[in-house]
């Protein structure tokens, strides 16, 4: 299993992983791209130093995604987000992808802080930001609309200096 950067050759792939309306909801965006859409997106924002885009590779399979956005140099943060496609869940994939993307932000951007959101009933994914040194820094009550209904985010953050005591 390993990370590599996303080419344009991907953008099938990441196409059908943002049309799937129970993924993106993870996300909190709306599942709706197109996929000329997305290789106009891809071919203007490609040289964009506000994010870094990772495919999640295992042998020959795509498995999902991991993102780096928001990329804020004065400040050294960024957000990081995670899908794994559903066949894939619960082989590690995700704990691995986090992992090195938050490595990565650390030992190559030199970021101080990494952060996320997520939807305060995904427990499942709570726990893993958990197990990886994630602080919950506040709930933001009623932040997105997902599913029908607007969604509590817990707001979630790890420190470079935290990060490298788990090391």
């Amino acid at each position: 299993m390993k990370l590599r950067p996303l080419e344009e050759t991907d953008l099938e792939f990441i196409h059908e992983l943002a049309n799937d309306y129970s993924l993106m909801s993870y996300w909190f965006e709306e599942p709706y791209n197109s996929l000329e859409k997305l290789k106009e997106s891809y071919r203007n924002n490609n040289s964009s130093e506000s994010a870094r885009r990772f495919v999640i590779v295992n042998e020959n399979d795509m498995v999902g995604i991991v993102d780096l956005d928001y990329i804020d140099f004065i400040h050294r943060n960024c957000e990081i987000m995670l899908i794994v496609k559903p066949e894939f869940s619960g082989n590690g994939f995700a704990k691995f992808a986090f992992k090195e993307a938050v490595k990565y932000a650390f030992e190559v951007l030199n970021m101080h802080k990494v952060y996320l959101y997520v939807d305060t009933e995904n427990e499942k994914a709570v726990r893993i930001y958990e197990k990886q040194g994630f602080k919950n820094e506040g709930v933001l009550r009623e932040h997105f609309y997902a599913k029908g209904k607007y969604k509590d985010a817990a707001f979630m953050s790890i420190l470079k200096s935290e990060w490298t005591e788990n090391e």
